[in-house]
């Protein structure tokens, strides 16, 4: 509790502003300096195959929003578009900060995003559930691409991993209600708030509905960018990209969130046969698309709640 009254206090709050917009802008200074002195990864690129990429990955940051709100007891849910600031935020400084570190990011957006006040523990209860929603929602994906896109049998074991994972990620949401009303646990202080919290079975099959959309449309702009960068107009290799860079998202410590998840990209692409600078390029392409995208849906989710507000319209959506 000593530790969360420190990261209230006003100073936490400004040495964390502080340093989120020094992160931010040194990420923008390097990416810019990559791109003046080696150009754009891949030329020749289609621009409306880009421009669809990036709206379809735009479109799979909102529904990822919608279904994490879905996962907030009902009398706290918090605004969509705070929500989606906090998802946009946290792929932009994911860039830079260790794998995980993002979910501080998505804290910070969403407490400090007008509209509904939110609990710190609220909070951190949605994400851990929305990580076991977003595993079991790559499930099919993982098994459909570890049947069809696995260039080789470590990829596919790997695959086969990721989709157990899923299933059990979702046992674990569906059957949570019940386990924390269990006679033997439900002593406990912290069980019972967590009973009082939690999301129920019903609402969180809406939210895996509405993730698993997401996935869906991650897949297709994955697959539209392919054909846009003259890669390899491939759904299989596609399904296996998504699934490589999710799984590198996924581990608990990384240098750097976005860096990993462009290099596990990268050597699934390698391993199918795309050579090494082509597919280092088309991963920091995807990549910086992914980050460009994380910005507009900052920028957009913003300029709807001036909008709102200045039409003097509800804050919730």
């Amino acid at each position: 509790m000593s530790l969360l009254r420190l990261l209230g206090t006003r100073r936490a709050k400004i040495a964390f502003n502080v340093v989120s917009g020094v992160i931010a802008v040194g990420v923008g200074i390097l990416t810019a300096r990559h791109f003046v002195s080696s150009g754009w990864p891949i030329h020749h690129a289609d621009v409306l195959g880009v421009v669809a990429a990036g709206g379809l990955f735009l479109a799979a940051f909102g529904f990822k929003a919608w279904g994490w709100q879905r996962l907030f007891r009902d009398d706290q849910r918090p605004g969509t578009l705070a929500l989606a600031a906090a998802g946009g935020a946290a792929t932009v400084t994911g860039l830079a900060l260790p794998g995980r570190a993002d979910e501080v990011v998505r804290i910070s957006v969403v407490r400090r995003f007008p509209g509904r006040r939110v609990g710190i523990g609220s909070i951190c209860l949605s994400l851990f559930l929305l990580g076991l929603i977003d595993n079991a929602a790559l499930t099919p994906i993982a098994a459909i691409s570890a049947g069809i896109a696995a260039p080789t049998g470590w990829v596919q074991a790997g695959l086969i991993v990721v989709a157990v994972a899923g299933v059990c990620a979702g046992a674990v949401v569906v059957f949570m209600p019940k386990i924390v009303c269990h006679r033997w646990i439900a002593r406990f202080k912290f069980v019972c708030w967590v009973a009082e919290h939690t999301t129920t079975p019903r609402e969180a099959a809406n939210a895996w509905s509405l993730v698993a959309v997401s996935w869906v449309l991650r897949v297709l702009a994955v697959f539209v960018l392919l054909d846009a960068l003259s890669i390899r107009t491939s759904m299989p290799l596609a399904l296996g990209f998504l699934c490589a860079s999710a799984s590198a998202a996924a581990l608990p410590i990384a240098p750097a969130g976005g860096v990993a998840q462009a290099g596990a990209g990268a050597a699934l692409l390698v391993s199918s046969g795309i050579h090494a600078s082509e597919a280092a390029a088309f991963a920091v392409a995807a990549q910086g698309m992914i980050v460009l995208a994380g910005a507009g849906v900052i920028v957009l989710a913003t300029t709807m709640h001036a909008a709102r507000t200045r039409l003097r319209l509800p804050l919730r959506f």
